[in-house]
Order: C-alpha cells, then structure tokens, then sequence
C-alpha cells in the first residue's frame, strides 16, 4: 500500500475516534460545565472549542473550501467566552467533519500529501507552520493540536462531572 494512503487512513481512523469522544464528553455537559473554567488563566472548554473550530478554519477550511481566513484567535481565548452545549457540540462536529472531510479527500488524491497549498496565500497568522509547509505536515500538525485540545476537553468535563457515560458502539 502506499505510505501516503496509509498516512491518511491513520489520521482518519485518529480523528474519527477524537470526534466520537469528544462528542460525548460534551453531550454530557450543562452550559455552565461548557464555560467552567479551574481558574482565571486557564481555558473553558468553549475556548478550547472555540479554538479548535479556529486551527481547522485557518488551516483547512481556507484550502479545501477556498474561504478567506477571518479567525479571530484572540477572541477563542478570551475569558468568560460564552458557548451553549448544542453551539460547543454543532462546533467541534462541524470542525471535525471538516478534517474527515480534507483527509477523505486526500484519500482519493494521495499526491497532494507533498503539496505546499499555502505557497500562493497571505501569510498564515499564530500557526505551527508557514506558508512553504507540506499538506502532510499540516496534517501532523493538527493531529497534535487537535489531539491536545480534546484530551483537555475530556479532562474538564471530568472535573465537572465526575464519572462520565461512554458508548463505545
């Protein structure tokens, strides 16, 4: 097999599992639990929602779908960022369809794994990457970041929750 369709088929396989985690981590959740946060300096996990939603619109979004990239990073950290359950769940769905959705693409054109979709783009702004960065680099970066992010959003909701409900059909 191919090293590239392997690759994307191990990041699908990641975030299809990060997706069904998280997802019902948040279920569980009241708004209050959405916008806790352990102490000023830390996230809410509708900041870390906030800012995963952010990494996949200015990372994917603005080459998969061709849309100009508007995050407002700083309003994704901003303290007391207020985020219903039904918007932090329709949010991380949203932004983990989007990833399924660019890797299943890739899937059916593994060549572009060594393209460089930024190289013809403004600048990227607070990214792990630059422009001159592979779509395979891209990728491992937002397997990191996402992976960080979500592990986060468990443990909150664990905090708040104590014992959380998993389905593992």
């Amino acid at each position: 097999m191919d090293i590239a369709i392997e690759l994307i088929d191990s990041m699908l396989v990641k975030f299809r599992s990060e997706k069904k985690w998280t997802l019902q981590a948040i279920a569980q959740l009241s708004e209050e639990d959405i916008t806790w946060s352990p102490n000023a300096d830390s996230n809410s996990i509708a900041n870390l929602v906030a800012h995963i939603h952010g990494c996949v619109h200015s990372r994917i979004e603005t080459i998969f779908l061709d849309i100009p990239d508007a995050r407002d990073r700083d309003g994704e950290f901003e303290r007391g960022l207020q985020m219903s359950q039904e918007e932090a769940y329709d949010r991380t769905m949203k932004a983990f369809d989007i990833i399924i959705q660019y890797l299943e693409h890739l899937r059916s054109k593994p060549e572009l794994v060594m393209s460089q979709p930024f190289l013809n783009r403004p600048p990227l702004t607070y990214s792990q990457v630059n422009n001159e960065t592979t779509v395979l680099n891209l990728m491992i970066a937002m397997v990191r970041e996402v992976h960080y992010h979500t592990g986060q959003i468990i443990y909150a909701a664990k905090v708040r929750k104590g014992q959380l409900e998993w389905h593992y059909d």
